[in-house]
């Protein structure tokens, strides 16, 4: 590994027993692509953001740089009161917005449980400041953490015009769970959930809501019930006609597969847009239905984005498992969500040492050649890195950075905007 100025990289963090994060007194900050060291450099690092989180992560010990021999030292001691105890690899996870560019420097040989579903990074210390291996692709003010006071949330419940089952379960979401687009429907702004589909036709590695194989307790729960037409298109027409820069979306972290529903969307969009014009109908989805898709689209969709881990057939299936679909399907339902002017979106799930190869590049380069899509979210996929890069399908090809991935997609596509959030839209033309 060659660094041009590895002195000038941030100190290594551990952990100790109790998951107190001590600053390494002379071993540097390492970065690594899947689990290859990579090249990391002072210029590839950013002030932690205001709003990530630190994580310890047991069973896996911290890796340093050491300047005087230039080598890399695995650390999985560290001496307390007089006596050695096993220590904890450090990493971040980033505030929304930032791209996360390298893995933790760690080891997973002694690591016996799976991680939670955090998407963890590369983090140093230096000068009284954490260092994050990452860049900001897009800041959007609202979704800035300072806009979600809870105070005001509770106040805005307690007025909130609409009762039922859907309002108790988005309550939930909002106070227990902290969901920021839960807390927009009951403060009357931006972006609102419609969750509907309590099944899904994939199986995806570590899926955030559902864990069936109980590989780590999910971070919420799947909405448990089928809500009715006319509470969906009440709590609609409630936000599009009041709420600031409003979006409603179907398909959100707390249910499962939005197109499993499709008959309901579609009679709820098709309601929706009959009293109003206003605001934004989004699907969030894995787009494995076109047919669905279309018939939802034809109804008053405006905008759609469609998950995807990789543009690869191969290391598609191997995250999503799908269940009675390939992934041929899920092309086909961005092109055909473009072609019926949608504003066609992917949420694409970025991986240091998987989105960054030659590879993977290309395929996504003729992705969005095939296709026209208009936007690509870089969204930090959740995941244990060692459960997911085991379950991946060997590639060779040259590493690139996911910084230079976004570089190399801006100089091909001019027109194609790279982001992190949706965005309020119409589509042009009658419905």
């Amino acid at each position: 590994m060659e660094i041009q100025h590895p002195e000038q990289l941030p100190l290594m963090l551990f952990a100790g027993p109790d998951g107190t994060i001590y600053e390494h007194p002379e071993l540097r900050m390492v970065g690594f692509w899947g689990m290859e060291p990579a090249p990391l450099e002072p210029r590839d690092l950013v002030p932690m953001p205001e709003f990530s989180k630190l994580f310890y992560l047991p069973g896996c010990s911290p890796v340093g740089l050491d300047l005087e021999t230039g080598q890399l030292v695995v650390f999985p001691e560290v001496e307390i009161d007089g006596r050695a105890v096993p220590c904890s690899a450090v990493a971040v996870f980033l505030e929304p917005g930032f791209v996360r560019t390298y893995l933790p420097g760690a080891t997973y040989e002694a690591k016996k449980e799976i991680l939670p579903t955090w998407a963890y990074g590369a983090v140093g210390s230096w000068d009284d400041q954490y260092w994050a291996a990452a860049f900001q692709i897009e800041y959007n003010s609202r979704w800035d953490p300072r806009n979600y006071d809870d105070r005001e949330l509770v106040q805005a419940m307690d007025h909130y015009p609409i009762s039922g089952p859907l309002v108790e379960h988005l309550a939930r979401c909002a106070v227990d769970h902290h969901c920021f687009a839960a807390k927009n429907l009951f403060l009357g702004r931006w972006e609102a959930p419609l969750p509907v589909s309590r099944t899904c036709n994939a199986a995806c590695l570590g899926c955030l809501s559902l864990q069936p194989d109980r590989l780590c307790q999910p971070s919420h729960n799947v909405i448990g019930f089928r809500p009715s037409v006319e509470e969906v298109v009440g709590l609609a027409l409630n936000h599009l006609q009041r709420a600031e820069s409003a979006i409603v979306s179907f398909g959100q972290g707390c249910e499962g597969e939005p197109l499993m529903e499709w008959r309901l969307i579609k009679e709820a969009v098709s309601a929706i847009r009959a009293e109003t014009s206003e605001g934004t109908i989004n699907l969030n989805t894995n787009g494995s239905m076109p047919f669905q898709v279309c018939e939802i689209a034809r109804r008053g969709l405006d905008s759609i984005r469609i998950s995807l881990n990789s543009a690869r057939a191969p290391l598609y299936h191997a995250y999503y498992r799908p269940k009675n679909y390939q992934f041929q399907d899920v092309v086909e339902s961005i092109r055909i969500s473009k072609e019926l002017g949608l504003y066609t979106m992917v949420n694409y799930l970025v991986f240091p040492g998987i989105t960054d190869r030659e590879a993977e590049l290309e395929a996504l380069i003729k992705l969005v050649e095939e296709t026209g899509l208009n936007f690509i979210h870089f969204k930090n996929l959740n995941i244990d890195p060692e459960l997911y890069l085991r379950a991946m399908p060997e590639d060779d090809s040259p590493m690139l950075g996911i910084r230079r991935v976004v570089e190399i997609l801006q100089q091909e596509f001019p027109g194609l905007t790279l982001g992190y959030f949706n965005q309020p839209v119409r589509r042009p033309g009658p419905d």
